[in-house]
């Protein structure tokens, strides 16, 4: 289909394999396919615009919305109804408790001339939040065609892989199909894709480049791609408007350009503040960090122990493993001076950037700092979590099977003075140890 093929780039592979999956209209398809990949690898957008284009009898439910078990019966059940009334929005409202109830209302829904002699397909994004309700929900969803003895197929959308769904008990398998994630020649086809009709697409392809150069490394995100380039486009094609530089001169473009990109992945994911605001900031040629009020970062609050594991963390990935005993310990001993230092420690940490630090060396330091006697107890891991939710920390990952996880932490020298200011007067004064430390040498 060549208006399906335009619609929907690099996921040609995926397309063809739901195709073959759905086949004819009057066909019983395959009672259920699980869908997984990462965010923004184009799960829903596919799915949704293949089922559109194909004009298939579908219902679409978010299971974030539908969060109780009633609400996501009852959203599919009516939904179904409106497709098979003819009156359109006049059709009666239904009420389901259970998944019983469902299968019973769902056979009479299903009787209607318009949805009888084909395939009827329900969509559930979000599908990692079923897991959440009741246990028999699952296994029901997967013999739906059975249950009812209708021609239904129900697609599950997930982040996550199918073997953390599957019940212990057992249940039906489903076709799995996996999205991988876009490569940067995938991101640059879509996204120069969406060029202004005023611009030639190889001006703006060369736009794109110029921002995955950038950006590709710490967001692959397409969603936040998209966003990144609409805002700052206009910025990129300033000198072009004021007719200081031609669409080819692309040096000059980029020293127009580079600065205001690299302000903006200070801010990747976190809408620290509206496009209306940023592109007034870049008019004016203001540094977001200078405005008061709008960063969340430096007003998040932090629960009493998360402050202390990020303080932690920053003086792990700033400082060496071995001025920990010199910072941490009361009774060192006698510690030998040299000046003989490595090539890499010549720099300041703080240009080369946080280094790993293991689990161990993180509570290490957090025991040390805290006044209180802490406990490593599953709270205190459940806040180191939390961080990384929050993207405060990173985690890098295992060096090898026997090590254990390592971190990064990803916050600013002047985020955790603030921290340090609001959690104890000497977490302050070992930080600023720790850059006359580094400034000694």
């Amino acid at each position: 289909m060549p208006h399906l093929e335009n619609t929907v780039l690099c996921r040609e592979s995926q397309v063809s394999i739901l195709q073959s999956l759905f086949g004819e209209r009057h066909h019983f398809s395959f009672p259920s396919i699980f869908i997984y990949g990462h965010t923004a690898s184009g799960k829903t957008y596919v799915t949704q615009t293949l089922l559109r284009t194909l004009e298939l009898p579908h219902v679409f439910v978010n299971c974030v919305e539908c969060f109780s078990l009633r609400l996501l019966l009852e959203q599919i059940l009516n939904k179904l109804n409106h497709l098979s009334s003819s009156e359109g929005g006049c059709s009666t409202q239904i009420t389901c408790e259970t998944f019983n109830d469902f299968v019973r209302l769902f056979k009479q829904v299903t009787k209607a001339e318009s949805l009888k002699d084909q395939t009827v397909y329900i969509v559930l994004d979000k599908a990692e939040y079923l897991r959440d309700m009741e246990a028999n929900l699952l296994p029901g969803f997967l013999r739906l065609q059975e249950l009812t003895d209708r021609n239904v197929t129900v697609l599950f959308l997930s982040e996550i892989v199918w073997e953390k769904f599957r019940p212990n008990t057992g249940c039906f398998e489903p076709f799995v199909l996996y999205f991988p994630d876009y490569s940067i020649g995938n991101l640059q086809k879509i996204l120069s894709h969406d060029h202004p009709p005023e611009y030639s697409a190889d001006f703006y392809a060369a736009y794109i480049n110029i921002l995955l150069g950038v950006f590709y490394t710490v967001c692959r995100d397409l969603k936040e791609l998209r966003h990144l380039a609409a805002l700052n486009f206009p910025k990129y094609c300033e000198p072009v408007v004021k007719g200081e530089a031609n669409e080819r001169d692309t040096r000059k473009l980029w020293r127009n350009i580079e600065p205001h990109l690299k302000r903006a992945m200070q801010t990747v994911y976190l809408r620290e503040i509206s496009s209306s605001q940023w592109e007034k900031l870049q008019k004016d040629d203001i540094d977001p960090a200078q405005l008061k009020g709008l960063s969340a970062y430096t007003h998040v609050e932090l629960p009493y122990y998360s402050k202390f594991i990020l303080i932690a963390a920053y003086l792990a990935s700033y400082n060496p493993a071995r001025t920990d005993k010199r910072f941490f310990l009361k009774h060192h001993g006698k510690i030998k001076k040299t000046n003989f230092l490595k090539k890499h420690e010549k720099t300041s940490n703080h240009l080369l950037g946080p280094k790993p630090f293991p689990l161990d060396r993180l509570l290490a330091i957090l025991y040390s700092i805290v006044d209180s006697r802490v406990a490593p107890t599953a709270n205190i891991f459940s806040q180191i979590t939390s961080l990384v939710t929050l993207q405060l920390l990173t985690l890098v990952g295992h060096d090898d099977q026997l090590d254990g996880p390592k971190y990064k932490c990803t916050v600013s020298l002047d985020f955790i003075r603030a921290i340090a200011r609001i959690a104890s007067l000497k977490m302050l004064i070992l930080i600023l140890k720790g850059e006359r430390e580094q400034k000694k040498h």
